[in-house]
């Protein structure tokens, strides 16, 4: 094979996260051809060779799989937000079920693979969308909504999106519409010029509240009253209960604050989960899935297991979700997460939940162990995408405690992280999946883990 010539074949499986594994006829190596399903005849193109590995650009298919569905959402295929929505959900659930136990079974034997959990919605499950201002062509109208498929610049306008309910894509075309009557731009990655960069919309699936935040950088200082008295007039099935302008300036693709601005209301909402009341602000990480996240903490709270007189450390704690969950039945449970934001909402969700045995703490996890007096009985870890710090990872196994509870949002993370929690004394005793993003490539990933020698 050589890079840049066309090939045909049909993709056998794909593997985490979306790697279709295609044979080619008449070649001995298969290539890697993304963003395809298992059964579909596809033409690609050969871009990278390396270390042996072909990767192949997906051209066109050429014929459908024989599992493939009609895709609900219009912008499917063209949006890069979602890769499975022609595959139906109970296949979707078997393939992200294969993928992971494919990995654990890579590092791990003779453990309990308890299969996967589905989400109970698959559509408009989402509790947070991030939309991006652009141009769906160069130089086109202003579009907002979500990236192309395989693109870092054009736009798709989705206000067909099937993965949020109706009321974000009323709110996407409130503010679309009011910025295409005005003179201002979007904010252009490459020369750092323009005003208008993302939308960010949250909305409480139980509560039904609604906050909005225009992120933009301070290029221009419009009056946005007409925006408010716009989105208010709105008919929404939530109820809008604050609007906001985030000012930022970073040079990077990122949605962040230099400074947020309350246009109206207030600057958070309201969510809840198994009984709990969580405070959320623009920025405060909270799982996108609500529905999805009762799922998920349920099933954490039975491999967590026994917890009476215990004390527990819930590690990467994010906005303290897991530590509430669990603090009523421990002794005490202390949080450490680096984003300090996240920290003060859990500190003000304990408080909102009356629960006064939960201490958390800002600060890198690899830091932070080393100045807390206290030992764990147990450990819950919840960390990002990439996984644990090799270094921060080692101290945690220091400890020495009886079980483990690791989640996890990228399997292969989680798979590398195993190999070193074996080879320091831990056994994987049971593992779980949990879907709690429908139609894309991500999955949750649940283990248990205990010491050989317990």
């Amino acid at each position: 094979m050589k890079k840049g010539q066309v090939y045909e074949g049909i993709i056998e499986k794909v593997v985490f996260p979306n790697k279709g594994i295609v044979q080619v006829e008449g070649e001995e190596k298969k290539v890697i051809v993304k963003n395809g399903i298992p059964g579909q005849k596809v033409r690609f193109s050969v871009n990278k060779i390396r270390k042996g590995k072909c990767e192949g650009r997906l051209l066109e298919v050429l014929e459908k799989s024989p599992v493939e569905v009609e895709p609900a959402c219009r912008h499917f295929g063209l949006c890069g937000g979602c890769t499975y929505q022609n595959l139906s959900y109970e296949d979707q659930l078997k393939m992200k079920a294969s993928q992971v136990k494919e990995l654990l079974d890579g590092v791990c034997s003779d453990y309990v693979f308890e299969g996967i959990k589905g989400s109970p919605e698959a559509w408009a499950y989402r509790n947070k969308m991030e939309f991006s201002f652009g141009d769906e062509v160069k130089d086109g109208p202003l579009a907002l909504g979500m990236h192309k498929r395989g693109s870092f610049h054009d736009i798709v306008t989705v206000d067909g999106c099937k993965i949020v309910d109706e009321d974000y894509s009323r709110i996407l075309e409130c503010v679309l519409n009011y910025f295409k009557d005005t003179d201002l731009s979007f904010y252009r990655k490459l020369s750092h010029v323009g005003y208008l960069r993302h939308l960010l919309v949250r909305k409480g699936v139980k509560t039904g509240e609604i906050l909005i935040d225009l992120i933009t950088t301070t290029q221009a200082n419009p009056a946005l009253d007409g925006l408010v008295e716009q989105l208010l007039a709105l008919e929404t099935d939530g109820k809008i209960v604050g609007i906001l302008n985030t000012l930022n300036d970073s040079l990077a693709d990122v949605v962040q604050s230099d400074e947020t601005i309350l246009l109206y209301g207030q600057d958070y909402f309201y969510e809840e989960l198994l009984g709990l009341k969580f405070k959320i602000s623009p920025f405060s990480f909270f799982q996108t899935n609500s529905m999805g996240a009762e799922v998920l903490y349920e099933t954490a709270r039975g491999y967590i297991g026994e917890t009476k007189d215990k004390l527990i450390f819930d590690l990467y704690s994010g906005t303290g979700t897991i530590a509430q969950m669990i603090a009523p039945v421990a002794k005490k449970v202390i949080g450490v997460e680096i984003v300090e934001e996240a920290v003060e909402a859990a500190k003000v969700n304990a408080k909102l939940n009356n629960l006064d045995n939960c201490e958390f703490i800002a600060g890198d996890v690899l830091k932070v162990i080393d100045s807390i007096e206290e030992r764990p009985e147990l450990i819950v870890l919840d960390p990002p995408r990439d996984g644990i710090h090799p270094k921060a990872l080692d101290k945690i196994i220091d400890y020495g405690v009886d079980r483990i509870v690791y989640i996890s949002c990228k399997p292969t993370s989680l798979a590398r992280d195993l190999e070193v929690l074996q080879e320091r004394g831990y056994k994987l005793e049971k593992a779980i999946a949990v879907d709690m993003f429908p139609m894309t490539v991500h999955v949750e990933t649940l283990v248990a883990l205990h010491r050989k020698d317990t």
